[in-house]
C-alpha cells in the first residue's frame, strides 16, 4: 500500500525551540485535565465536597478553558501570540495563588473559571503553534507521548500532596514557561485554510497544488472533539469514585491509574506506525468505535475485571484518538488558527461531560447510566468523522487519507 499523501508547508514554528516550549506548554495548561481523577478525589476527601460538586467543578475548571482558548484563538491572527501566554499564565497563577486562601465551594467555582480562562489562553496557543509545523501529526504525537509520562507523574506525585500543594505544583509550572517565552514566534504568517498538498500524477511522478479547504470541514471536526470530549468529560472526572463505589479497593484503582496512563505510550507508537500506512480518518474512525465499546462495557456491569479493561483501553485509545483529531484539523489548516479552537472543542465538551454526569447522580441515575451516556457521545463523534471523511473523498481525495 502506498504512503498517504501528506500536506506540505514550511513554517517558521518548525524551530526546536518553539515545539519545545510548545509541548512543555501543553504538559502544564492540560495539567488539570489529565489529574481530573485525582483532584476530584481530593476534593472529596480533603475539602468535603460532594461527588455533584466535583463535577461542577471539573466543569468550570474545563469550561474556563474553553473561553480562554476562544479568545485567544479571536485574537491570534493578528496580537503578539508572547503577550497571549504571558497574560493566560499570569491569570492561571493569580487564580491558583487565591485558591489557596479559599477553600470553600462557591468561591472556588468562580476562581476555577478564572484559572481555566488562564490556561485557555496559554494552552491554544501551544496547540495552534504545534499544528503550525510543517508536521502536526509529529508534533502532537510528541506531545501527547510526552503526556502519557506526565500523566503517570501527576497521578503518582499529587495524590500525596494537601490541596494547596496542588494548586502550588500548576503555580510553578506556568511560572517556569515563562522563563522561555522568548522561544515562542510572535506571529504566522500562513494563510487561513490553505493548504499545499504533494499529489501524485497518473504517471507516478508527484507535483504540489494549493486547495482551499471549506470552512464547514473544520467546524465539524472540532463539533466532533466537543462530542468526544463529552465522553472524555464523564468517563475521566467520575471513574475513581465509581471504581470504589463497586467496592473495588482505592489503592488498587490509584495504581491502575497510573498504569493505564503509561498505556498511552502504545497509543502514541500505534498511531504513528498506523498513520504512516493509513493515513489518518480510517484508523481515527475504528478507534472511536472501540473507545464506545470500552466506556459502555461499564454500563452493562463494573467489577475489578472490567473496570482494568476499560481503564488501560480508555488511555490507550484517548491518545491515538487525540493525535489523529488533531492531526486532521492541523492538516486541514495550516495557519494553526482552527488548532487554536482545539481546547475550546475540549474544553466544552469538559463541561458538558462531567455536568450531564453530575446531573445524572443527582437523580440517583448510578454510574452505570453515566458510562452508556458516555459511550453514546463517542459513536456521535464517530458519525460526524464519517460523514467529514466521505465529503472529503469527493473534494480533496489527498487530504481525506493524508497522514
Amino acid at each position: 500500500m502506498k504512503k498517504p499523501p501528506s500536506p506540505q508547508h514550511h513554517s517558521p514554528f518548525d524551530d526546536w525551540r518553539s515545539i519545545f516550549i510548545a509541548l512543555y506548554m501543553t504538559l502544564v495548561g492540560y495539567g488539570v485535565l489529565v489529574a481530573i481523577p485525582v483532584i476530584s478525589s481530593a476534593r472529596v476527601e480533603l475539602l468535603g465536597f460532594s461527588a455533584e460538586q466535583v463535577g461542577r467543578l471539573a466543569s468550570a475548571d474545563l469550561g474556563g478553558l474553553a473561553v480562554g482558548a476562544a479568545l485567544a484563538s479571536w485574537f491570534m491572527a493578528k496580537a503578539n501570540r508572547r503577550i497571549l501566554v504571558a497574560g493566560g499564565a499570569f491569570l492561571a497563577i493569580l487564580a491558583n495563588a487565591s485558591c489557596t486562601l479559599y477553600s470553600q465551594y462557591e468561591p472556588t467555582l468562580s476562581l476555577r473559571i478564572l484559572a481555566g480562562i488562564g490556561s485557555g489562553l496559554y494552552t491554544a496557543v501551544a496547540v495552534a503553534n504545534l499544528g503550525a509545523t510543517s508536521r502536526p501529526a509529529r508534533a502532537y504525537n510528541l506531545m501527547l507521548f510526552a503526556f502519557a509520562f506526565s500523566q503517570a507523574l501527576e497521578l503518582k506525585i499529587l495524590p500525596q500532596l494537601t490541596m494547596n500543594g496542588i494548586y502550588g505544583v500548576f503555580m510553578g509550572g506556568y511560572a517556569l514557561g515563562l522563563l522561555a517565552l522568548a522561544w515562542i514566534p510572535s506571529h504566522d504568517p500562513v494563510r487561513l485554510l490553505d493548504v499545499e498538498m504533494e499529489v501524485e500524477n497518473g504517471d507516478g511522478r508527484h507535483h504540489r497544488e494549493h486547495r482551499y479547504v471549506p470552512a464547514y470541514v473544520a467546524w465539524l471536526c472540532l463539533a466532533a472533539i466537543f462530542l468526544t470530549y463529552v465522553n472524555i468529560g464523564g468517563y475521566w472526572t467520575y471513574i475513581e469514585l465509581a471504581a470504589r463505589d463497586a467496592k473495588v479497593p482505592g489503592e488498587f484503582v490509584s495504581q491502575l491509574l497510573v498504569w493505564g496512563s503509561l498505556a498511552s505510550v502504545l497509543g502514541c507508537l500505534l498511531a504513528t506506525l498506523v498513520s504512516n500506512r493509513f493515513g489518518l480518518a480510517r484508523p481515527l474512525l475504528l478507534a472511536l468505535l472501540l473507545m464506545a465499546i470500552a466506556v459502555g462495557m461499564l454500563g452493562v456491569g463494573m467489577d475489578s475485571a472490567r473496570i482494568v479493561i476499560s481503564i488501560l483501553s480508555f488511555n490507550l485509545l484517548w491518545i491515538f484518538i487525540d493525535v489523529y483529531q488533531m492531526a486532521f484539523i492541523a492538516n486541514a489548516d495550516p495557519s494553526g488558527t482552527f488548532s487554536s479552537l482545539i481546547p475550546t472543542a475540549q474544553g466544552l465538551g469538559q463541561i458538558v461531560g462531567p455536568n450531564l454526569a453530575a446531573s445524572m447522580l443527582a437523580e440517583a441515575s448510578g454510574y452505570d447510566k453515566v458510562y452508556l451516556m458516555c459511550a453514546l457521545f463517542a459513536l456521535l463523534g464517530l458519525l460526524i468523522y464519517l460523514a467529514v471523511y466521505l465529503r472529503l473523498r469527493v473534494l480533496i481525495p489527498a487530504l481525506a487519507d493524508a497522514s
